[in-house]
């Protein structure tokens, strides 16, 4: 009898061991997720952060954003906000668990005041090059001619204009780069003449570029084109302006579409609604981290709301930047943008 008390007694013990165990290694999993911050980023000065792109400062030794300073909090008629805008700057000396606004670039090249949207930047041969979006002057409503600049600089603060790139049109936004394992580098960028679709350009040497007639992604009307490469597919996310559809390549030249969007549904996040909106993604660590930006204020199921006689309030123009991570299942991605995620941005060098 005492020998099956005992082997009970250690049995009992064993199990105690063991759920204590389970017990311990589930409160250290929940500690060692770091969270990311919502919203992740506001711009304290304009309050219209949007378009970011985050990188990895080589000299500064931190993690970088820059995105289209839109003037959210003026009271400029009708969209002239998005008019006028320089390219602002925030930095994060914490792994990306906080950033600090830092100014904008100064990127005039020709006298008067202009507009650059949609940065988008790359290093290559000893400097960074910087690709945005360039209207000459400030509008009340839509409109202008949009070419690419192309700037180069060495230590990120000080930028020399390269030039105006020649595209499919004078019309063209939004690009995005990405090198080739043969060191040909492609831009994708949005062709506002053709549709808002997207196009793409190929280089040697990022300086000179040859273009095709034919657009890439036809599907339907888009922005804001976003390439990177993760879990052995080239993936291509673009804005449809409720959401982010979702691209797979295996060559970057043919693209399936994915079935589902991602970020089009309202997160219960703070100033995560109601959909994502143009955006960046980093890999770091096999970990996908996808940035973007909201318009909290605004209602997904009351387009009404979006255009009062003409002019946005403030309510609706302002704009927060968030964090989420890419998941893959069954071969394609995911993002649920209310599960918890262990966010940290590791340094690269």
């Amino acid at each position: 009898m005492k020998y099956f008390i005992d082997n009970a007694r250690n049995l009992l013990i064993v199990g105690i061991m063991f759920l204590t165990g389970v017990l311990a290694a589930g409160e250290l999993s929940a500690q060692t997720i770091r969270k990311a911050p919502a919203p992740l980023f506001r711009d304290p000065v304009h309050d219209g952060a949007a378009d970011p792109v985050v990188f990895w400062n080589r000299e500064a030794k931190e993690w970088w954003m820059l995105y289209t300073a839109r003037r959210a909090n003026t009271d400029a008629a009708d969209v002239a906000y998005c008019y006028g805008t320089n390219i602002g700057i925030a930095s994060s000396s914490d792994n990306g668990r906080s950033w600090v606004y830092r100014g904008e670039l100064d990127l005039e090249f020709e006298k008067g005041k202009n507009t650059f949207w949609a940065p988008d930047l790359v290093w290559s041969n000893g400097k960074y090059h910087l690709f945005v979006a360039y209207i000459r002057g400030v509008r009340n409503h839509w409109g202008g001619q949009k070419r690419m600049a192309h700037y180069t600089s060495t230590n990120l603060w000080d930028w020399n204009f390269e030039g105006l790139l020649s595209l499919s049109s004078e019309n063209v936004i939004d690009a995005t780069l990405f090198q080739t394992s043969d060191g040909i580098w492609k831009m994708w960028y949005k062709d506002e003449s053709a549709g808002s679709l997207t196009y793409i350009a190929e280089s040697n040497d990022l300086f000179n570029w040859k273009w095709s007639d034919d657009p890439v992604i036809t599907d339907r009307p888009h922005e804001g084109p976003k390439v990177f490469k993760f879990h052995g597919y080239y993936w291509m996310i673009t804005d449809e302006w409720a959401g982010m559809g979702v691209y797979r390549s295996s060559d970057l030249k043919n693209w399936e579409k994915q079935s589902n969007p991602i970020l089009d549904k309202p997160s219960s996040r703070p100033e995560d609604t109601p959909s994502g909106a143009h955006g960046d993604v980093v890999v770091v660590n096999n970990k996908a981290y996808i940035f973007y930006f909201t318009h909290p204020g605004r209602d997904l199921h009351s387009k009404a709301s979006l255009d009062v006689n003409g002019i946005l309030p403030y309510s609706l123009r302002r704009s927060s930047v968030q964090v989420a991570e890419l998941t893959i299942r069954n071969g394609w991605i995911e993002c649920d943008r209310d599960k918890p995620f262990d966010f940290y941005l590791d340094s690269l060098d």
